[in-house]
């Protein structure tokens, strides 16, 4: 398969893409919805380029369908297209492990799963305990159909800013450690991450760091000193689980640690798993975070700066580029969201397409694939051509989109 931006078009097709894609000012000034279900992946990828170029598209479909309803395991790894063999000696001798931590949009869950899925990997899902049963089965029944991924052994009602997210990840990077793939690195997820390199791209990026761990953080800002300074309380409820901050101090960090401030999303070697899972030292920070704000983002940048711990990073700062994220207060700096914002972050939209594209983070977020599918296909489809086109292996017909 060729070049997404040059694919080439039998009569019919041109004949097709006329008619679903002309559209003319009336049009435009009423942004009709535009109903064409893309069944092809050739129109697909002239839609993307069309994105690429300014133009505005509305669709309510999908193009690269999934057939997990109603298939068994073998027809629906074939008919969605998941690559079945390692593409090469040097992604074979690097194997990756995932820890998915997600909750809703199952669909959107499913596109990141088929982007990051290659055999010689493991993936560890979280699914939050407060998740809707429909949702659960789901998830339970796809990973039932891949022998290197499973459910997290144990499941945390994760509540938005409170331990139990860095909980969940925890729960996961246990289970991963106890896996018999001999992973060189962890990566943590959410259901609405997409990844915009390729598996050999992201294994290269991750072996110029030579067995360190990738935390990008630095110092707490201002606006972050009152999440570790105040204790916070989770509040479980049936409609509305919230961080409630109280007014009492915290007691200082234990063994007179400095607390630093970053990312949730990191790369763990597996000899740094080993220690956050067993040092005291980390067993103590993690007991004393337990009532902070957002754990998740001091945790891991603050255990990576300590001298002697195995592919620590003492001096990093912000090291590392594993997530391109759209900050509502960093509108200056990315130009602004073409999708909407979530709690002051960025469900990106197709305008957002060419800054994605030319992000040189690992992956993105966040993304909704039933509000803006064209968004996630476009870089789904690109993707896929990227990575077979770096194939060392011979492609199986099944693995193009």
């Amino acid at each position: 398969m060729g070049s997404w931006k040059h694919c080439l078009f039998s009569v019919s097709l041109v004949t097709a893409l006329i008619f679903i894609f002309v559209y003319n000012n009336k049009l435009w000034e009423k942004k009709r919805l535009l109903r064409a279900s893309l069944t092809n992946a050739s129109l697909l990828a002239e839609t993307c380029h069309q994105i690429l170029k300014g133009k505005v598209f509305y669709l309510t479909e999908n193009a690269l369908k999934t057939t997990l309803s109603g298939s068994a395991c073998y027809e629906y790894m074939v008919q969605s297209h998941y690559i079945t063999e390692t593409l090469s000696e040097e992604e074979a001798g690097f194997p990756l492990a995932y820890s998915m931590t997600i909750h809703k949009e199952f669909g959107t869950f499913e596109r990141l799963f088929r982007a990051v899925y290659m055999p010689q990997n493991v993936y560890c899902v979280h699914v939050d305990e407060k998740a809707a049963a429909e949702f659960k089965d789901a998830v339970e029944r796809l990973l039932s159909c891949f022998p290197n991924a499973f459910l997290a052994s144990k499941r945390e009602p994760v509540v938005y800013g409170g331990i139990s997210r860095l909980q969940a990840d925890l729960n996961c990077l246990r289970d991963l450690v106890a896996s018999e793939v001999p992973w060189k690195y962890a990566i943590n997820t959410c259901g609405q991450d997409f990844p915009l390199k390729t598996n050999k791209e992201i294994v290269q990026y991750l072996k110029g760091f030579k067995g360190k761990n990738i935390t990008p953080g630095v110092l707490p800002p201002d606006h972050a000193i009152g999440r570790t300074k105040y204790v916070h309380q989770e509040i479980l409820d049936t409609k509305n689980s919230y961080v409630h901050k109280t007014e009492k101090l915290k007691t200082s960090p234990p063994h007179n640690i400095t607390i630093y401030f970053g990312t949730a999303y990191v790369a763990l070697t597996r000899e740094f798993a080993n220690f956050v899972l067993q040092d005291q030292h980390a067993l103590d920070l993690l007991s004393w975070s337990k009532d902070t704000y957002s754990p998740d983002e001091h945790f891991w940048v603050t255990l990576n700066r300590l001298p002697g711990v195995p592919g620590s990073m003492p001096n990093a700062s912000w090291t590392g580029n594993l997530r391109a994220v759209k900050w509502i207060d960093m509108e200056d700096k990315h130009g602004g969201c073409h999708g909407h914002y979530v709690r002051g972050i960025c469900i990106y939209g197709n305008g957002d397409l060419k800054w994605l594209i030319n992000s040189p983070s690992l992956f993105a977020n966040k993304f909704e694939l039933t509000t803006y599918p064209l968004t996630v296909e476009c870089l789904e489809l690109r993707l896929r051509e990227r990575t077979l086109n770096q194939s060392e292996t011979a492609i199986q017909p099944s693995w193009y989109f």
